[in-house]
């Protein structure tokens, strides 16, 4: 039995008696111990007789337990959960969690904090591996830490015939952007590809407040979530700044760009350094375009460092030597038009966002 869209997938015969398990990747387990085990991204968690639940971020944590249960409980309403602090354990109380009850009644018992584990949970968690109890499903939250690294390791080598679900702190923006697309997908909700950068931009600093963010609008928003629906809830968190205009008008989003130029004059940003933005990103490009060898190399020439010589080369995709001189002579116009030749410095600001977002071919 699966669940719809494969969050979460049947036990597929997972062994009750700790048979060793193969696949999936290594990121995360001990560099010393092969994992043996299914390494899991947190929204392809599914029942297994041992969970673990490892990584730094705690939101992807929390949704990945969540899901689980709900799961669980969706096969049987009838599912008794049961929560340990594995800081605050006392010996035998897993034991006692997991002992089969008078209606046999499916458990689910969740561990916080393994990380601090005492030396009673370890014990009695090792040797629960050695055959784990029938119709329980034992979810382990390990944050990180070499504290139970015994436990770790006997999971990892098949130990209980578990997974383990990797929950790793979510630091580029893709990465954000792609936890919000899957909040979307999970609830059968659609979001546009400009909403969805939108969204992850007003809230890229807390992944739990990006969370809350989707919540809201699956359950106030109109079914499909466009960049007005998300500027209409969220407009005064989106972080728009002189480089996110650049950066959003040199990879050719137009649209995208413009709203961005309006939400920044608008909080009160000056169009002298906007243009001063553009110019900068402009002309490394400029140094950059046509130039070989490394990174590292490159950027002791040019006077840059090795990640800006590596920036332009991206943001160089799609341009032409021709595109960059007419960006240059637009940038020359613009920074004059806002520094008073001209009566309109906006207009002049939005007539350099079209320039750069067709890459200089207009």
């Amino acid at each position: 039995m699966r669940r719809t869209g494969g969050a979460v997938a049947s036990r597929t015969g997972a062994s009750r008696t700790g048979a060793s398990r193969t696949g999936g990747s290594r990121s995360g387990a001990s560099p010393k111990t092969k994992a043996v085990i299914p390494q899991l991204a947190w929204h392809a968690i599914r029942p297994a007789p041992v969970v673990l639940v490892t990584g730094a971020e705690d939101v992807l944590a929390e949704r990945s337990i969540t899901m689980l249960r709900d799961f669980l409980r969706g096969e049987d309403p009838a599912l008794e959960v049961s929560d340990l602090e594995a800081d605050g354990y006392r010996r035998g109380e897993l034991m006692t969690l997991a002992s089969p009850s008078l209606f046999g009644e499916p458990r689910l018992i969740r561990v916080s904090g393994v990380e601090r584990a005492s030396d009673d949970f370890l014990l009695d968690a090792l040797e629960y591996l050695e055959q784990t109890a029938e119709s329980t499903t034992l979810v382990l939250r390990h944050r990180n830490g070499v504290r139970g690294k015994k436990l770790l390791d006997a999971i990892r080598g098949g130990g209980g015939g578990g997974i383990e679900i990797v929950c790793a702190e979510l630091k580029k923006d893709a990465e954000k952007q792609e936890f919000a697309a899957a909040e979307f997908r999970a609830a059968g909700r659609k979001i546009s590809p400009g909403a969805l950068r939108a969204l992850v931009g007003a809230f890229s600093d807390d992944l739990r407040e990006l969370s809350a963010a989707c919540r809201q609008l699956l359950a106030d928003a109109p079914s499909d979530i466009t960049e007005a629906v998300v500027a209409r809830y969220y407009g005064g968190r989106v972080e728009t700044n002189a480089f996110a205009v650049a950066d959003a008008a040199i990879a050719g989003r137009h649209g995208e760009a413009l709203i961005a130029l309006r939400h920044a004059l608008d909080s009160g940003a000056d169009a002298v350094p906007l243009v001063a933005a553009f110019a900068m990103k402009v002309r490394t490009m400029a140094k950059v375009s046509g130039a070989r060898g490394g990174g590292a190399q490159l950027a002791g020439s040019l006077g840059l460092a090795p990640w800006q010589v590596d920036r332009a080369r991206r943001d160089l995709a799609g341009w032409t030597d021709e595109g960059l001189g007419r960006a240059i002579e637009a940038l020359a116009a613009t920074d004059a038009a806002v520094k008073g030749a001209e009566r309109d410095p906006v207009f002049a600001l939005e007539r350099l966002v079209g320039v750069i977002s067709s890459r200089g071919r207009d």
